[in-house]
């Protein structure tokens, strides 16, 4: 495995802090001069984007991107750069999760309509958005698989009857929890559940790092982890 040097942003947050942890099992040098990387990994936050941006822009680095809650301007900002550099863009970049979503979208085809969905997520109490990012691509897969646009974030009061639109999302804050998805597909009589849990910060820090060494050389676009994968 060859080495690989690159530009961390936000190295000092909980995520970023465990990419610069794994980085030397993974034989990536974090460095902190622009001329001497070759890919740059954001972990920092969606504000920061437009500055992220403009650095890839300058030195033509690919970018692998974890922050979630991008706004439309930021998204945008974002699909600019990724007409000159590449860009690896994912809500969550451990192999589990996206093998979830693999089966989330192979389960949705399979029951068809037939089924409701809902999805239940839990974090840390220090995450400050909600749904998470993973929470929201298992929904857009979910909507997707059945033309459905309605998503229902909570229940409460006199709500009546559920309707066969909506996908529900739930988000639970506390504690120490690194990260749960549950995708839930009910029926009448039986209900599959499809759960990732993630035990450490590491399997992402990994994933990043795997995509960080994959995005090198890709042609300018927008990939997703699935791409990396390969799935």
């Amino acid at each position: 495995m060859r080495q690989l040097r690159a530009i961390l942003i936000g190295a000092q947050g909980r995520m970023g802090r465990a990419v610069a942890e794994i980085a030397a099992k993974e034989n990536v040098t974090i460095v902190a001069a622009s001329e001497a990387a070759e890919v740059l990994i954001d972990f920092s936050a969606a504000s920061a984007t437009g500055e992220i941006c403009e650095k890839a822009l300058a030195q033509k680095l690919p970018v692998v991107i974890g922050t979630t809650g991008h706004d439309g301007k930021q998204q945008d900002e974002i699909a600019r750069v990724a007409k000159v550099v590449p860009v690896v863009l994912a809500s969550n970049f451990s192999v589990g999760v996206n093998v979830l979503f693999w089966l989330t979208e192979q389960a949705a085809k399979a029951l068809g309509d037939k089924v409701d969905f809902e999805i239940v997520e839990a974090h840390h109490r220090w995450k400050k958005d909600a749904p998470s990012g993973t929470a929201k691509a298992l929904a857009e897969i979910l909507q997707k698989s059945r033309g459905q646009k309605n998503w229902r974030h909570g229940r409460e009061g006199m709500i009546g009857a559920r309707g066969t639109e909506e996908i529900g999302i739930h988000s639970i804050r506390g504690g120490d929890i690194v990260g749960e998805h549950t995708v839930i597909l009910a029926g009448d009589g039986e209900r599959l559940e499809l759960t990732h849990r993630a035990a450490s910060r590491e399997t992402f820090a990994r994933g990043a790092l795997r995509a960080a060494r994959w995005v090198v050389g890709q042609p300018p676009r927008i990939y997703s982890m699935r791409d990396v994968l390969g799935l």
